[in-house]
């Protein structure tokens, strides 16, 4: 029986670079020195200046909820094919991600705010949870230890998380601009590494 392959970045950590092309492997170079550089200025900027890149990415998300709505509002308004029903579905769905997006822009810092305590608490239940379901497959667990450890860590990490949210959503942001540097270094790096003094045919 054959072992899964890994996928996505870390596939280029099990690829041999004498088994590619010089083409394969320049592609390869470029796509992680890419995304390596990306991740990397994102990081930097989220870890730098959290506050102004939430209010962007709050932008982005704004933007996108115009686009959507328009795109719904042309559905309901040009689509022949389907019920009345469903086009009225679209117009309402349409003019409400609108409208949405019209809040969001008017108030960005207020928008800002609230998607990150509402971020926070999503992820402080999701944890709380996790430590539950842990806590009761106790039985299933090759090393019980670990399990309890790892159950009432997460419930109690859920549970700070629940009560100072937006303090809660401000760390993560960071530690994910953190990783993103982390990760971006390592990208880069492996982009000038990858295929290095392999022959090709």
């Amino acid at each position: 029986m054959s072992s899964p392959q890994p996928s996505g970045f870390f596939a280029t950590f099990s690829v041999d670079a004498a088994e590619l092309s010089k083409s394969s492997i320049n592609t390869i170079r470029a796509t992680l020195g890419i995304s390596g550089v990306v991740a990397l200025i994102i990081g930097i900027l989220i870890t730098f200046w959290p506050e102004r890149s939430a209010v962007v990415l709050t932008t982005i998300l704004a933007i996108y909820l115009i686009i959507a709505g328009i795109a719904y509002l042309g559905m309901g308004i040009f689509s022949k094919g389907i019920s009345g029903g469903a086009r009225a579905l679209d117009l309402i769905l349409g003019v409400l991600f609108i409208v949405g997006a019209i809040i969001a822009f008017a108030n960005l810092a207020q928008t800002t705010a609230v998607l990150a305590i509402f971020i926070a608490v999503l992820i402080g239940v999701l944890w709380i949870v996790e430590g539950v379901v842990a806590l009761a497959q106790l039985g299933d667990a090759p090393s019980k230890g670990w399990a309890v450890f790892f159950g009432l860590l997460s419930i109690v990490a859920g549970i700070v998380v629940l009560f100072s949210p937006l303090w809660a959503a401000e760390v993560l942001f960071i530690i994910a601009g953190i990783a993103l540097i982390v990760l971006g270094i390592v990208q880069i790096v492996r982009a000038f590494t990858f295929g290095r003094g392999v022959k090709t045919a």
